[in-house]
């Protein structure tokens, strides 16, 4: 056990890198396996130690599992437009900036124990994702920063109780814990929109701690035909007081609450296809969800209960699947993930610093099995490919076309992304 302790705080260290977006902010899926499958597979109970359907877990039996994922994220934003110079303007400097931060760790383990035939208990530990940017340029001319971004990551603790009701039916709850740090530089030209400039920028890493509970269930219907549930409550975080002038609410920023409902259906008894609906209400978190008015800045200033955020929408996630084991002592998976865009064209201005844009993903993955031990090696490939999102800056406008009391914009923004992953785990 001394081990597993030793090992565990080592993961906690090293997820409090930085990492970013899949489905938003929330990972296209959590482990080697469950990658492989681009995140489907809420009723396939085989894939899902690492923050999966809790009620799969009693399925399991003795299970540990360590992995890491090597995570490239590829940013940048365009503007299009020479500033107009008005008064009371906010120009950007024209041209492509892409983000210096490209690539990350992001490990990940989990174990699960058998309390008896009906029950079992586990934890894991596992980064959710998050947001980081850092353009080496001072996009929104803060006078004290030469680079732009902001550095969001997550980490999860965890515990899960599961349980059969049924000899094919199982229900699990899980505790979960976080722990969350964010950082922003070269935000210092909005301090005059800020309710608390000193709060705003160029504070180094805060920290805070939360705690939410996960749900599920999982049974099967026919011989075939496996349902499957899931119900994530929001996450309360504390706040991040050294960003309380820019985070809405004062510098809160919880984590949304999501639901999951799925089903399995096994063509074989060596082939198996899976199709998953996601729902993120980012719209639980103000400080995410908030739209950005420059007209509103007066009455709702950053860091205000109505102050602009992200202007991130809820979004709707469709995952399919499929795993096949029809050759001796292997495993092999694809994926497909398409989620709704979270960001509007309308809020691209503030989402420079959170580009999240990704709307696809395609995945392989397989499994190895070493001997008659079961012990195995999974590894995953994720690829989601280019996305961007077009809108203009909301605070400047063509300079002719305002002195006729038009105000049309002057300049437009363009976010890209796109981003590989590749998962490595074993299990014993």
């Amino acid at each position: 056990m001394k081990k597993i302790y030793v090992i565990t705080l080592f993961i906690g260290l090293m997820l409090t890198n930085k990492v970013s977006a899949t489905d938003g902010y929330f990972g296209v899926g959590y482990g080697a396996q469950n990658k492989g499958l681009a995140g489907a597979g809420i009723a396939w109970y085989k894939n899902s130690l690492m923050n999966g359907n809790p009620a799969g877990h009693v399925f399991l039996g003795k299970q540990y599992q360590i992995g890491v994922g090597l995570f490239n994220p590829n940013r940048q934003y365009t503007i299009t437009g020479t500033p107009s110079g008005m008064d009371g303007t906010f120009g950007l400097m024209p041209g492509t900036v892409e983000s210096d931060s490209k690539l990350f760790l992001m490990p990940s383990m989990g174990a699960n124990w058998m309390i008896n035939e009906q029950s079992s208990f586990s934890a894991t530990v596992f980064g959710n994702g998050g947001m980081n940017t850092d353009y080496p340029t001072n996009t929104f001319h803060d006078p004290n920063s030469s680079t732009t971004g902001v550095d969001l990551a997550q980490l999860f603790l965890g515990l899960t109780y599961s349980r059969k009701i049924a000899d094919n039916h199982s229900i699990g709850i899980t505790g979960v814990l976080a722990y969350q740090y964010f950082e922003a530089n070269g935000l210092g030209a909005f301090s005059q929109m800020s309710s608390n400039a000193n709060a705003l920028t160029g504070n180094d890493h805060d920290g805070a701690f939360g705690y939410g509970v996960k749900i599920g269930y999982l049974g099967k219907i026919t011989e075939k035909l496996t349902l499957g549930a899931s119900y994530q409550t929001k996450t309360m975080m504390s706040e991040f007081d050294d960003y309380a002038g820019l985070f809405a609410e004062q510098g809160d920023f919880d984590i949304p609450s999501n639901w999951t409902i799925g089903l399995a259906y096994e063509l074989t008894d060596d082939w198996a296809v899976m199709a998953d609906y996601k729902m993120i209400n980012y719209t639980d978190v103000a400080s995410v969800s908030n739209p950005m008015d420059p007209a509103a800045f007066a009455e709702a200033p950053l860091g205000s209960d109505n102050g602009a955020g992200f202007g991130w929408e809820d979004i709707s996630v469709i995952k399919l699947g499929t795993e096949f084991s029809g050759i001796d002592n292997w495993i092999f998976r694809a994926g497909y993930s398409n989620t709704q865009q979270p960001v509007p064209s309308s809020e691209v201005m503030f989402n420079i610093l959170a580009p999240g844009v990704v709307e696809n993903h395609i995945t392989l993955g397989c499994s190895k099995f070493l001997g008659e031990s079961g012990k195995a090696l999974h590894i995953a490939l994720v690829y989601a490919p280019t996305s961007t999102v077009k809108g203009y800056n909301p605070m400047d406008f063509d300079a002719t076309q305002a002195m006729e009391g038009n105000m049309v914009p002057n300049q437009t923004i363009e976010l890209e992304m796109n981003q590989f992953e590749l998962e490595i785990a074993f299990s014993f």
